[in-house]
């Protein structure tokens, strides 16, 4: 799927930012704020399917996350398999494809059981598009691309001057390039975050935590991206 000039993103990607802040302004422990986090995420595909966006890739774990403190990070992968597992029997796999990416062998095997059974089951859904990117990092992305290509020159299945941006594009996590992309939390980086394919993106920086996150905001995003002109270089 590549950058269209539509009024309405086709694709949507989300930095979700600033959970553990919330929870410290609750003065919880800095980890609980996921919790949050993770009850916003199916509100924020509600309000995709309502506008008619095809896809929605939120960045959900980085692979520096993977250095976070013990408890930390048994808290989230004990989230992950609680919010997972439930997503099992939401009634929006009916026609929704799900996707993880990133490098999944990092995870606990029965979370990669429950990520693999998700992506199986819903591998022929076109209606909406639902990327987690997991144990992700685009520079990451990008050395991975280029060792599955050459490994394909060393076995032979690959001519080195047939490599261009389609055949290394094929080779990446994920292919589809975001129209759109929201970050909240107050910072204003892009933090590693599908940087092959936003190279055309537009991007929203806000100020609010990703758990104070509303419609509304949403629709904002949306009213001024419809209000951008996308040149494309041109």
């Amino acid at each position: 799927m590549k950058p269209s000039n539509n009024k309405v993103p086709k694709h949507i990607g989300i930095v979700m930012d600033g959970n553990r802040r919330f929870a410290k302004r609750l003065m919880l422990k800095p980890y609980k704020g996921h919790e949050w986090g993770a009850k916003k995420v199916e509100k924020i595909v509600d309000w995709c399917l309502e506008k008619n966006v095809k896809e929605l890739t939120l960045y959900a774990l980085s692979l520096e996350n993977f250095n976070r403190p013990k408890q930390e990070f048994g808290y989230l992968m004990n989230l992950f398999r609680k919010e997972f597992e439930n997503f099992k029997t939401n009634p929006k796999l009916r026609f929704t494809k799900v996707n993880f990416i990133g490098r999944i062998k990092m995870f606990p095997e029965d979370i990669q059981e429950t990520m693999n059974y998700l992506m199986k089951k819903t591998k022929d859904n076109n209606k909406f598009i639902l990327n987690f990117a997991m144990a992700y990092g685009g520079r990451a992305e990008v050395i991975d691309a280029i060792k599955k290509l050459a490994k394909d020159i060393k076995n032979n299945k690959l001519d080195i001057n047939k490599i261009n941006e389609e055949s290394f594009g094929k080779n990446l996590y994920m292919n589809d390039e975001p129209d759109l992309i929201i970050r909240t939390g107050g910072e204003k980086r892009t933090s590693n975050f599908l940087i092959w394919q936003s190279y055309y993106a537009e991007w929203a920086f806000l100020d609010i935590l990703f758990p104070e996150f509303e419609k509304e905001d949403f629709l904002k995003c949306l009213e001024d991206y419809s209000k951008r002109e996308r040149r494309f270089g041109r």
